[in-house]
């Protein structure tokens, strides 16, 4: 069985930063709409033909309510019996448990006692980690994204990487708990990496691990634009976002850069989308209950007064930035430029069970104000503007929700959405020069581009530089619309 779980972010000090909780609000600026169960919101459960044939002698001797469950003790009493490995009736149990929910969908799964106090202490940031989202893609590790200033993102790990062994040990077939295991650790310990990035050929990489504190919020001032870049989506990015905006009240626009965004908080998201809206729908949760069906509005007032917004988007920014790019390009509060989102789309919702263990079970889906299923569709630039890169990256590999096998279907088909593996063909263009080797040592051109000054950043950074020419041009369009007013 194909084992894909997705949702593991080894980060320190973030809570919950790849989970949508379906259970969370933000009060203050929300409201829930109630849902009836058979209303247009709800999707319409189709009834599926099951395959499984269950055996005549228990069709025969058990009542209909309990064949199924029979069935599955029948099947774990052959693999008791008969499995070459003696396993315990606890090991086949946990197996079964784990096996069936993330067959699901990538994202749901079973949170045995190390993995639930694992979640749990993700709270409190008391342990070691990179600081990257990612998935078990067919036994091995992928990376979603690398977090902002964190050792991953500084070790120059991408979006895409697959790692295939951890300390010298291959890991063909680990699960997402085993693989949170290994990669966590005490600070300024070291993890090594084999990665296998493209079609290169696999390369060692060592990370010092650390307490990941990160800065979701850095901004800054370029011609009287304002660029805010926000990495994740965490308790304190909508405080950081507002008091940018009332520290710099005479500009002519912003760029929101959520680019490598891997998600966050729905609060956060919710908080930060109501900051530019003035009233309107920001998104909605459908689910199969009314508990997991919400409707999430703005309240009154936009504290920028209508100021010009672009909101920067890639492959890598999924969840929470995607709920945030689809509320404002629905409430035509942004013009939205880059490359089609990830699609990260579904609510899921952490069940303890015990004490001890929980399940982490995908409970809805979100939608944006207009309607669109975020789920595999991810959110369409208005303006695509291919990936801003110094150098041609070699073996590029783009990944999306819609690339794994046991992905949630979208509801609908986006019209303009273009396949992964459509993008992964697409030449890049070279937008810098390559820098030259020293001493045989090649440079990380990207790592190079980060450190740089925001104005050197736009001669190599095609979609920056997309989201200054859209907000030139608009006040440049209002300058003279203004003057055209004042003549008539």
């Amino acid at each position: 069985m194909k084992n894909i779980i997705f949702g593991c972010i080894l980060l320190l000090g973030i809570c919950s930063c790849s989970i949508c909780d379906a259970g969370s609000s933000s009060k203050e600026i929300t409201k829930e709409s109630e849902i009836k169960e058979n209303g247009d919101l709800l999707e319409n459960l189709e009834e599926k033909k099951c395959s499984l044939v269950l055996p005549e002698s228990i069709k025969k001797t058990i009542q209909p309510e309990m064949q199924y469950a029979v069935f599955l003790q029948l099947i774990l009493n052959l693999i008791a019996g008969e499995y070459v490995k003696n396993l315990s009736e606890c090991e086949i149990t946990e197996k079964a448990i784990s096996g069936m929910l993330s067959s699901l969908d990538p994202h749901s799964s079973y949170l045995n006692e190390k993995a639930f106090t694992s979640l749990k202490n993700q709270t409190d940031g008391e342990f070691g980690g990179l600081g990257i989202e990612i998935i078990i893609d067919e036994g091995f590790v992928r990376i979603i994204s690398p977090i902002d200033d964190t050792p991953a993102y500084k070790a120059g790990i991408k979006s895409g990487d697959l790692i295939i062994y951890i300390d010298d040990e291959c890991i063909n077939g680990i699960t997402a708990e085993e693989a949170l295991e290994k990669l966590r650790g005490k600070p300024k310990t070291k993890v090594k990496l084999k990665i296998k990035r493209g079609d290169k050929i696999p390369f060692d990489m060592e990370v010092e691990r650390d307490i990941i504190k990160v800065q979701s919020v850095k901004a800054e001032v370029l011609d009287n634009i304002g660029y805010v870049r926000i990495s994740t989506f965490d308790k304190k990015t909508s405080r950081d976002v507002k008091k940018f905006i009332q520290e710099n009240e005479k500009l002519h626009g912003i760029i929101l850069d959520l680019r490598n965004n891997p998600g966050g908080l729905l609060d956060e998201s919710v908080a930060t989308s109501n900051i530019f809206l003035d009233g309107g729908k920001i998104v909605s949760t459908r689910g199969r209950t009314k508990e997991n069906s919400k409707i999430f509005f703005a309240d009154p007032g936009d504290l920028t007064k209508g100021l010009p917004l672009v909101v920067l988007i890639n492959s890598g920014t999924a969840s929470a930035p995607e709920i945030f790019a689809g509320a404002l390009r629905d409430n035509k509060r942004a013009i939205i430029v880059g490359t089609r989102s990830f699609g990260k789309g579904s609510v899921q919702k952490v069940i303890p069970l015990s004490e001890q263990t929980a399940i982490r079970l995908t409970v809805a889906k979100h939608y944006t104000p207009n309607g669109e299923c975020i789920q595999a569709n991810g959110i369409i630039p208005d303006i695509e503007a291919d990936y801003a890169m110094i150098k041609r990256p070699d073996g590029m590999f783009v990944i999306r929700e819609e690339s794994f096998n046991n992905a949630l279907d979208a509801d609908k088909k986006s019209k303009n959405r273009k396949s992964t593996d459509a993008q992964n063909k697409r030449a890049i263009d070279e937008l810098g020069k390559k820098k030259e080797k020293k001493d045989g040592e090649e440079e990380d051109q990207e790592l190079l581009y980060r450190k740089l000054p925001l104005k050197e950043k736009l001669d190599k950074d095609y979609q920056l530089s997309k989201a200054f020419d859209v907000l030139r041009t608009i006040k440049k369009f209002n300058e003279i619309n203004g003057k055209t007013n004042e003549k008539k």
